[in-house]
């Protein structure tokens, strides 16, 4: 009897073993599955390799804010960058704050209470939500805040991505703000996909970021959130304390990026991926070296 109990302990404990993630002897930076993302974190994994003798692992393209948690949190993957508003909305579940401080302080502190989770510094660009229609469509009608399109959105069809409809900071508060109304439910896709939807008129208005790229590149107009109705989205990288101890070369990276990145340099990085077909790997070593890091 007792070597069965003893077998049958060890056929657990490697069952259990093997339902465990692996931990490999590198750092994994991950990333949402959209070219701003994929940038950042190209950026982080870069100085972390630059500032130490480490080779980082790249998990890119995890879909959104949710599946990254979980990666991070399972220990799948060791960090990525996320944007405050987001973190405390939409995965600390917090009211919506204005105050970009205040923010900061709260998804500091309950990250590092839930979560075991350090919240760096700020790399130096808010990235918030961008309702944007076509230049000639503004031009033509004379808009240029969300408050005077809410008349002509009856007639139009608003294109989103997947998370922006469910999100506590997304779609629901914002047309119970404004008093927005649509011409049907929105069109949701793929983030990549919402440009060209604009583009090929088949939808009026899209759910997009300040830092896009396309917006500049196709004379598109971002209307002015005139109610403040979004928080702010402070782009932090998110490093898990297990990770920071057992390399502490990553928090000298985060150091060395904090407040480096302007909205600007975001969008043209993002517009030589999407637009100039670059790859976001020789962007961020451009970046890096133009900036002496």
């Amino acid at each position: 009897m007792k070597r069965v109990c003893a077998t049958i302990a060890v056929i657990f404990a490697l069952m259990t073993t093997g339902c465990a993630p692996p931990r490999p002897n590198h750092p994994v930076i991950g990333a949402k599955n959209f070219t701003e993302q994929v940038v950042l974190g190209e950026m982080l994994a870069q100085e972390i390799e630059a500032k130490s003798n480490l080779k980082v692992e790249r998990r890119f393209y995890l879909a959104g804010s949710y599946i990254c948690q979980q990666a991070m949190l399972a220990g799948r993957i060791d960090g990525y960058v996320e944007y405050t508003g987001t973190a405390l909305t939409a995965i600390l579940k917090q009211p919506i704050d204005r105050n970009p401080q205040a923010v900061l302080d709260t998804v500091r502190r309950l990250y590092a209470a839930r979560y075991h989770v350090t919240v760096g510094p700020p790399l130096g660009f808010d990235n918030s939500f961008a309702m944007v229609i076509r230049g000639d469509d503004a031009r033509r009608l004379h808009l240029t805040t969300l408050s005077e399109a809410v008349p002509y959105a009856p007639h139009w069809q608003l294109g989103v991505g997947y998370e922006f409809e469910q999100r506590p900071d997304g779609l629901a508060g914002l047309s119970a703000a404004y008093g927005l109304r649509f011409d049907g439910p929105p069109r949701t896709m793929d983030l990549g996909l919402l440009y060209r939807a604009l583009l090929d008129h088949q939808v009026d208005m899209i759910a997009a970021n300040t830092t896009d790229g396309p917006i500049e590149a196709y004379h598109l107009t971002i209307l002015e959130d005139d109610r403040h109705y979004f928080p702010p989205y402070q782009a932090v990288p998110l490093v898990r304390d297990e990770a920071l101890r057992r390399w502490p070369q990553i928090q000298v990276a985060l150091n060395a990026l904090a407040g480096t990145i302007t909205a600007d340099a975001m969008r043209t990085m993002n517009e030589e991926v999407d637009g100039q077909h670059r790859n976001p790997a020789e962007v961020v070593r451009a970046f890096r070296q133009a900036h002496g890091l």
